[in-house]
């Protein structure tokens, strides 16, 4: 039960870096010396310090000495490898930590199981798998993106009660109320991209930034197989990287990166690409057809559907239909209804 509790904080802390460490996964680490902490420390920016790092350097001059008595909680295993920053496994064995708690492997390629073996093979305690399930979660994106080879892809859009996205005349419709948008926002800070078609820029004009929540601006992906939207649109204001998938050109200039796909099986060839470009995360808002050609190839792994049920508007744009999906939960932002998906 110890090893949990220590866990637990581990991914408590771990949390507080959402939105700053992608594509690295979310990792927090704990010190522990005779039932007490020690020192503790998360993966807090993109090429920075890991958590073990910062674990060790919060530890007190005068606690230093009880480094080599001490167990160490990381919720993920230590990484083996030069990148960024040096292998923390190497960190471990410097201090001589004698026992480390590992929440779960790691999928990496230059981990998976690497770091582990190393810990052992050097005589260190290793115990595997404590709150393994949640330390899997803390990182759903991580692990979906390494072991599947794809991105983690969510679906989003809001609806009418009476099943419409938009009007016919593809005039901008106002379906979902100030709140369900902030929590729509939440997501943009969590997942790395945001994707929506070429109708959807050119009648909505999005920015798909993330304005009203913390966290890291999302890529904003534009799927413009003819490039018909306008320099003017907000999607081309070059604020923030933007890649926009085509069939005319490869380019990149100034936080524009033109990517050339054809038009044979375009979401297959679009996950390809982002799991090339390392987007380990995509949150597809629009419009009705590229999220209903996603669900016919069975690309999608979370829906949320914002129903406002107030209004009605008796013809439009059909909202896209579901297919191998089962009802998680449901949460009510005064007049609007939304309700969490998972593929089966």
């Amino acid at each position: 039960m110890m090893h949990e509790h220590y866990m637990q904080r581990c991914i408590q802390l771990a949390l507080l870096g959402k939105g700053d460490v992608a594509p690295n996964p979310l990792v927090g680490a704990v010190l522990v010396h005779d039932d007490v902490i020690i020192g503790e420390g998360y993966h807090q920016q993109y090429g920075q310090a890991h958590a073990e790092v910062n674990c060790m350097n919060s530890v007190k001059e005068g606690a230093k000495k009880f480094i080599p008595l001490s167990t160490l909680y990381v919720s993920l295993e230590p990484c083996v490898h030069f990148g960024k920053t040096p292998p923390c496994v190497n960190l471990i064995l410097q201090h001589r930590i004698p026992k480390v708690v590992i929440g779960c492997s790691d999928p990496f390629e230059s981990v998976n199981n690497k770091g582990i073996e190393k810990l052992k093979s050097a005589g260190v305690e290793v115990i595997v798998g404590v709150l393994e399930k949640e330390c899997r979660t803390l990182n759903k994106y991580f692990f979906y993106y390494h072991i599947q080879h794809r991105p983690y892809i969510m679906l989003k859009w809001a609806q009418t009660t009476d099943g419409y996205v938009a009007y016919k005349n593809n005039k901008r419709t106002y379906i979902s109320n100030d709140i369900s948008n902030r929590f729509v926002h939440k997501y943009r800070g969590e997942l790395a991209s945001i994707l929506v078609g070429t109708n959807t820029a050119l009648y909505d004009n999005p920015s798909l930034t993330n304005r009203f929540w913390k966290g890291a601006q999302p890529i904003r992906l534009l799927l413009d197989l003819d490039l018909k939207v306008p320099a003017t649109h907000h999607l081309l204001d070059r604020q923030s990287k933007t890649i926009i998938f085509n069939n005319l050109l490869n380019k990149e200039e100034n936080n524009l990166i033109w990517y050339k796909i054809d038009r044979k099986n375009v979401p297959q060839q679009i996950c390809n690409a982002l799991f090339i470009l390392n987007i380990q995360s995509v949150c597809i808002e629009g419009g009705a057809q590229l999220l209903q050609s996603f669900i016919q190839n069975d690309l999608w792994d979370e829906a949320v559907i914002i129903t406002n049920t107030t209004l009605y508007i008796k013809e439009g744009i059909a909202a896209p239909v579901l297919s191998n999906a089962i009802h998680r939960d449901d949460d009510i932002y005064m007049q609007d209804e939304i309700q969490y998906y998972q593929h089966l």
